[in-house]
């Protein structure tokens, strides 16, 4: 695609008086100058987004300064990352918002780069060099918004000060699980008043007992994926205390009623009527379905006791989904008791959106374009590139709520409905339509 924004369109007064809160935050006349002219090169045509190319369409003769602003400069993403999260709050939030914890990695040649690494790439599908980005993303009704990137750095990397004092990474920046690091930007959201209504990730980050852990400690509702390998009992097991033994020394933890099984094992007694067929969208050929099957279980992620087994900890629906391949998904979920299999269904298959975002930040508006190898470098093309992400959809919500109320207008004989430009629109029912694209 060679353009996000069409050709003579009219757009930059509007993106302009959007932009204030944002070039409010900066501190310096220099960089509320460049901030504009860079995310205009992100917005605009041309199929690559690295500094060179950007400076040579908006602002030619200049590319030492747009490189100078996004690569050397040492402004705070902190500020603005809080008005990013406000703004997308405004567009998408609400207690039927979801946020959605992931990851996404930029291939990268050599090994200079910040945090580059042999690992999991999973553009790639598969071990390769590359950067991993730690993300949230706020969705509703489908249409999401990025609200933080933050770059993995691998524990070879976070040790190796030669590394990261070529790459400027920050002192205060040490190794962290991915889990951890998504805790962090979760806890600046909540910060910040973004309203949501349940956290989702997939197996990534819900195999970890210690990151499904914190999200309970912080009162929020959690949908994740899990391995099949993972532990649970049946939601009614019972601890006993055995009886302390003539000899030796007298047991420490109390002892199950039951064996923990794996996931898989505590699906397959259920028996295959168990998986019944449930839809949750409509994707590009009609309704998405497959078959899945709920229970409730205790999670065995309780305090180690012996031989590698844990004991019961937190109860959560255990749901399996059977796809059509014969490939089969498990997830831990803790809704209340009585919730209905389809909402559990649909609350598991809303983290796709967190996929198209990835897709299209790198594919429109150049994610994975950066070439310099700095941290504070590498986080602020990133936090530029989620802004004009949300510009974009800023853009395609006012659009549809003027066409929804003109339509509206229409029907009832009432007034011209006033035009909606700048600021941030509210989010409506008629701002998300199925399936609709970024602006494009």
């Amino acid at each position: 695609m060679n353009s996000v924004i069409p050709a003579g369109t009219d757009w930059l007064a509007d993106f302009q008086e959007w932009l204030q809160p944002f070039l409010a935050a900066f501190k310096r006349s220099k960089q509320r100058c460049w901030a504009p002219l860079y995310l205009q090169g992100l917005l605009g045509a041309g199929t690559r987004k690295s500094v060179e190319p950007m400076a040579e369409r908006v602002c030619p003769g200049q590319t030492q300064q747009l490189h100078h602003f996004v690569s050397t400069s040492t402004w705070s993403t902190t500020p603005l990352e809080q008005v990013l999260r406000k703004t997308a709050d405004a567009l998408v939030g609400g207690k039927d918002a979801v946020l959605i914890v992931d990851d996404t990695a930029l291939p990268k040649q050599g090994k200079h780069s910040v945090g580059v690494k042999r690992q999991h790439c999973g553009v790639l599908g598969k071990q390769a060099n590359c950067q991993v980005l730690v993300s949230l993303t706020l969705a509703r009704k489908e249409v999401p918004v990025p609200i933080a990137l933050r770059l993995y750095l691998p524990e070879d990397w976070a040790q190796d000060e030669a590394r990261r004092a070529a790459a400027k990474v920050p002192e205060f920046v040490t190794f962290e699980p991915k889990g951890n690091i998504a805790l962090a930007q979760i806890d600046a959201a909540l910060a910040d008043d973004v309203r949501f209504g349940i956290v989702l990730a997939d197996a990534g980050y819900g195999s970890s007992a210690e990151f499904r852990a914190g999200l309970t400690q912080r009162g929020l509702r959690w949908a994740v994926g899990v391995q099949p390998t993972q532990k649970v009992y049946p939601v009614d097991v019972t601890l006993d205390m055995p009886a302390n033994p003539p000899v030796g020394r007298p047991a420490k933890y109390a002892k199950p009623s039951v064996p923990s099984v794996s996931v898989v094992q505590m699906i397959d007694t259920l028996g295959p009527k168990a998986l019944r067929r449930c839809s949750w969208r409509y994707g590009t050929k009609g309704m998405l379905s497959a078959r899945f099957a709920a229970v409730r279980v205790c999670v065995a992620d309780g305090v180690l006791a012996s031989h590698w087994q844990h004991l019961p900890g937190q109860a959560a629906w255990l749901v399996c989904e059977a796809r059509s391949s014969g490939e089969r998904k498990y997830y831990f979920t803790n809704h209340p008791p009585n919730t209905p299999r389809r909402t559990l269904v649909r609350a598991i298959k809303a983290r796709w959106a967190c996929e198209q975002a990835h897709q299209q930040l790198k594919d429109e508006l150049g994610l994975d374009h950066y070439e310099g190898r700095s941290w504070l470098g590498l986080h602020h093309h990133a936090l530029l590139t989620m802004m004009a992400f949300t510009y974009l959809q800023h853009r395609r919500l006012a659009s549809q709520l003027q066409a929804g109320e003109k339509n509206k207008s229409q029907c009832t004989g009432s007034a011209t409905s006033a035009h909606v430009t700048g600021g941030t629109p509210r989010h409506s029912s008629r701002a998300a339509s199925r399936n609709s694209p970024l602006v494009s």
